[in-house]
């Protein structure tokens, strides 16, 4: 039952899970580790503006400090799948316990 961090994107929350003993058995213990991407990040750059990310962000609350608007456009929450129901597949699959829901309120990127 070791607490794992499964990361979601700049714009959605992340969890804390926990393993079980199905978890050990089936999968040596291992489970999702993120979202996963669900655009490459060179669709991402040219898909998504960057703009666009700033004002989603802003209008959640969330504070973004970034090096380069490339970076932001790479990593738009809509360039993950969504970590929701990725950490839902895990649990109804009982490889893993959801503990906790975190919110972003802040992103670095550099």
């Amino acid at each position: 039952g070791q607490p794992v961090l499964i990361g979601g994107s700049m714009g959605t929350c992340s969890y804390v899970l926990t393993g079980t003993d199905k978890g050990m058995e089936a999968t040596f213990g291992s489970t999702c580790h993120g979202a996963g991407r669900a655009l490459s990040r060179n669709k991402s750059r040219n898909s998504i503006q960057y703009q666009d990310v700033l004002s989603s962000l802003a209008d959640k609350g969330i504070s973004i400090r970034v090096a380069s608007p490339k970076l932001v456009m790479e990593e738009a929450p809509e360039s993950y799948k969504d970590v929701t129901q990725v950490v839902d597949t895990c649990a109804a699959a009982g490889i893993s316990n959801k503990v906790v829901r975190l919110r972003p309120i802040a992103v670095i990127k550099g």
